[in-house]
């Protein structure tokens, strides 16, 4: 097995295989695993590069214990955004969580969870302005999408929840993507492609998790392998 860190352009059917083209080199295949993932969405204000890993986090579970016994915000209001909330209660003193909207899109029994916490702030109506900070995260400025109202909310942690983008650019017009631009497949992880497969968080699935994309992996291994095996019989 060889690995090889280059950066993928795209790929092309050839007679018998696939010539994969990466910013360095031009390699030939008969099989493709599509496997670039999603990265988080970000919410594009000021301040958000600027302080990502100083205060700026996209994941609970990896930064929490970072921000023991302060006050840390959640933007967002869907069901990732209220289960990491709920989850970041474990840690923090405080969590706010700012939403644009007058009601939170999780599920029922998740914005009920939300609303008893004693913990948990719910900021509505509100849209982030700027990540504010100097060097480390010290607030934000929100605004009032109804009122206009402006204010300032110091905390030293903001979890960014607004979605994710899959990683699929260079696959629009070579595979057949979802409305959101997650590779679709079939169950044994075929694209629309004979050929090419795909697994992990780039495909439109229900659940994006590690042990999802693993096993989203070994399946797309032994049907490459499956595919292989019958060109070559």
């Amino acid at each position: 097995m060889e690995f090889k860190t280059e950066v993928f352009k795209t790929f092309e059917k050839t007679g018998d295989g696939f010539k994969v083209i990466t910013d360095r080199e031009e390699y030939g295949a008969k099989a493709i695993i599509v496997a670039t993932g999603a990265q988080p969405r970000k919410l594009g204000c000021p301040g958000e590069d600027e302080h990502r890993g100083m205060g700026v986090s996209y994941c609970a579970t990896c930064d929490a214990n970072f921000f023991r016994n302060m006050h840390i915000a959640v933007v967002g209001g869907g069901d990732t955004a209220i289960e990491e909330a709920l989850y970041l209660t474990k840690f923090a003193s405080k969590v706010s969580v700012i939403h644009r909207r007058d009601a939170l899109r999780a599920t029922k029994v998740l914005a009920d969870r939300a609303m008893a916490s004693d913990k948990i702030e719910l900021i509505w109506d509100s849209v982030v302005e700027e990540v504010t900070g100097d060097g480390l995260v010290n607030g934000m400025r929100l605004k009032n999408v109804k009122t206009g109202e402006k204010q300032f909310l110091p905390v030293k942690g903001v979890f960014m929840f607004v979605g994710q983008e899959p990683i699929t650019a260079p696959f629009v017009g070579k595979l057949e993507l979802d409305d959101r631009g997650y590779l679709i497949t079939d169950v044994d992880m075929h694209t629309d492609v004979p050929g090419v497969f795909a697994a992990g968080d780039v495909r439109k699935k229900s659940l994006r998790q590690a042990i999802t994309a693993a096993g989203d992996g070994a399946i797309a291994g032994v049907q490459a392998i499956k595919y292989i095996e019958n060109l070559e019989a």
